[in-house]
């Protein structure tokens, strides 16, 4: 068990029979009353995220996660096969498991699984990843009115804006939390 007044950013707890994580907390002293902590709770399977207030000193159980080191194997279906890098087992994870993840996921990779008591959560994708972009259309010198980006289809499917300098087979990076163009890599 834990106490709120112990909350920490990244922290997962168990809440109302789903495991969350603290994304931001406040302690509050008003002038008048009890103490209270002030919460934004992100659940890690849904991705849901949640403000919730607790009153200072709380006691709630602690979620224990394991992360395994994966790879991507191939997709089959709505399927997604996985080894682990470590013990060589495979799993498989279903299209709804993995969410926005399969707009980075590539064949090959190297990833985290998020597993709490024997079930999958969710995954962890590195914070960048490499991919090369299918269809363009090309840039127009000068049409910079636009904000100088153009939208560019990857070889995962997904779609992010990018300078117009950037032609299609260009390899480049893209932050999987946000899903913006880094740079050409």
């Amino acid at each position: 068990m834990i106490s709120s007044n112990d909350f920490r950013t990244g922290m997962t707890i168990e809440f109302e029979g789903m495991v969350w994580s603290v994304v931001e907390f406040q302690h509050v002293k008003p002038g008048k009353g009890s103490a209270f902590v002030r919460t934004r709770l992100k659940n890690v399977k849904t991705g849901q995220v949640v403000e919730k207030t607790f009153r200072a000193g709380e006691k709630l159980p602690r979620a224990r996660l394991d992360r395994r080191e994966v790879q991507y194997l191939y997709s089959s279906g709505d399927e997604f096969a996985f080894m682990d890098t470590e013990t060589y087992d495979q799993f498989t994870l279903t299209r709804d498991q993995l969410g926005d993840a399969l707009l980075y996921l590539k064949e090959n990779m190297t990833l985290a699984v998020v597993f709490h008591q024997g079930l999958t959560m969710g995954l962890e994708l590195p914070n960048a990843v490499e991919l090369e972009i299918v269809a363009t259309d090309p840039g127009v010198r000068g049409d910079t009115a636009a904000g100088g980006t153009k939208p560019a289809r990857l070889e995962t499917g997904a779609v992010v804006q990018v300078p117009l300098f950037v032609e299609t087979g260009a390899v480049i990076r893209v932050d999987t939390r946000t899903g913006l163009y880094l740079e050409r890599a």
